[in-house]
């Protein structure tokens, strides 16, 4: 079976087909870097991050396109509202998102290209929508005449007797229907010379410009959250269908993480920080509690799901250190063909994490029967499963630095991990005298055991 994606322009999943052979070019709507990351904002980043490491798994170049968007009204308001610089302002948040994103696994872009360095290209888009009698200029402001494009709404199933951009209606604005493309500048704010007067850039226009700069009138991909199937991707596609370009060949679109049934946003002061997550949880549990769900599928947040999830994720993790110490050195081996299935169908990754707790539970049980050849293999398999969801326990970046205090945690885990290995020996050995007196040293020393299907399970017991 063949990548299959859901494509929201066709509410359909569609069998993935590049616009360019051995190449796969993709478009993430990035932050705006209005203020500090939170669980919400890295939902997506880890989505396309997963999406562009099994693109790159089957075979293809990924060309891995996130935008920053760098200028936009709230980042105006709170810049002035804290007393600093705008860009200063933007800047620092944005390094909080990069931050954020290599933390919890992300692989760089190829290109994290800024708002602001790209307003040539932006004029240029402008002047073919005037020309094409697309857009027109009013005031200082532009605007794309929505009117004028007959496919308008199709991506988002809006009625164009309908639509509301969530505008005010500026002067020189001839339909209420009619979205900005350029700002005319105002005092205090920052502006750039354009041939209809200085000014900023719209949002919408921003990521057309962007995305075209560095993959073409014509790319495979386009992702981000579902809020922005309307108004902001909506407006991409117009703008840029009616300037002659074909844009993208699949809309892909994340859901929310919500807090008591709302989306997590700033302005309903309902976000959770990185920051605060990384107080009571490592970075790769964080990552298997966003990554574990489907991408399409919204996240209530909770704190037992969390902890769950990471409890989840610990299974897994002490499998591996298990294998490692009865067998050594183990290296990813094999997908199991039932991952590849859930993979290639539209990224199911519940169904994947499914078929690697399956593996785990096959793992342990070998290790308890004392077959090294199939404990050996199950556990080359995790690693691989695991890799491609940028969650393998036994990679550098979370065996070696999962969180501030991952030598001390290492270190026991260690310990653990060995006294559990002589206990599951014992057991299998049926001296159940020897695998009691092992639980009981841990005990004493405040580490209970649970066992489960998957294997032993250990946590440190609160004071």
């Amino acid at each position: 079976m063949a990548l299959h994606l859901f494509d929201t322009a066709t509410r359909s999943v569609r069998e993935f087909h590049p616009a360019r052979s051995g190449t796969a070019s993709v478009y993430v709507c990035g932050a705006t870097v209005q203020g500090v990351p939170h669980i919400g904002h890295v939902r997506g980043a880890l989505n396309y991050d997963v999406l562009r490491r099994w693109l790159v798994h089957s075979g293809l170049d990924v060309l891995f396109v996130r935008n920053v968007t760098d200028i936009d009204d709230k980042i105006l308001t709170k810049a002035a509202d804290a007393d600093r610089p705008w860009w200063e302002w933007a800047f620092t948040h944005e390094r909080a998102f990069e931050d954020a994103y290599t933390t919890l696994g992300c692989l760089p872009p190829s290109i994290a290209p800024r708002a602001t360095g790209h307003i040539t290209q932006m004029v240029e888009l402008m002047q073919r929508l005037i020309d094409s009698g697309h857009a027109y200029a009013a005031g200082g402001d532009v605007y794309f005449a929505v009117s004028t494009f007959p496919g308008y709404g199709e991506l988002s199933r809006q009625k164009l007797d309908e639509v509301q951009q969530g505008e005010s209606l500026g002067e020189g604005k001839r339909d209420p229907r009619d979205f900005t493309l350029w700002k005319s500048a105002k005092p205090g704010e920052p502006s750039w010379p354009t041939p209809w007067g200085p000014g900023r850039p719209g949002w919408h226009l921003e990521c057309s410009a962007m995305a075209t700069t560095y993959l073409g009138a014509e790319f495979d991909i386009h992702g981000g959250g579902v809020d922005l199937v309307f108004p902001h991707h909506e407006n991409e596609r117009a703008q840029s269908n009616a300037a002659g370009d074909p844009f993208a060949r699949y809309w892909l679109h994340n859901a929310w993480v919500t807090l008591s049934g709302e989306k997590m946003s700033k302005s309903l002061g309902n976000t959770v920080s990185i920051e605060a997550m990384l107080r009571n949880y490592r970075p790769v549990e964080l990552r298997y509690y966003l990554v574990q769900p489907h991408y399409r599928s919204t996240i209530e947040y909770s704190d037992g799901a969390l902890s769950e999830a990471a409890q989840g994720y610990r299974r897994i993790e002490q499998f591996l250190r298990r294998a490692v110490s009865r067998l050594g050195a183990v290296e990813p081996g094999a997908l199991a063909p039932e991952f590849t299935a859930a993979m290639d169908d539209d990224l199911s990754t519940p169904a994947a994490v499914a078929v690697v707790h399956n593996a785990v539970r096959e793992g342990n049980a070998a290790l308890d029967g004392g077959n090294d050849e199939a404990a050996r293999e199950a556990a080359g398999s995790v690693r691989a499963m695991m890799g491609v969801l940028g969650l393998d326990p036994l990679a550098p970046e979370w065996a070696e630095s999962t969180s501030t205090e991952s030598p001390a945690r290492d270190a026991l885990a260690d310990l653990v991990d060995g006294m559990l290995a002589e206990r599951q020996e014992a057991r299998a050995a049926r001296d159940f005298a020897r695998a009691d007196a092992v639980r009981d040293r841990l005990l004493k020393a405040g580490i209970s055991v649970e066992d489960t299907p998957d294997g032993p399970m250990w946590t440190v017991r609160d004071a």
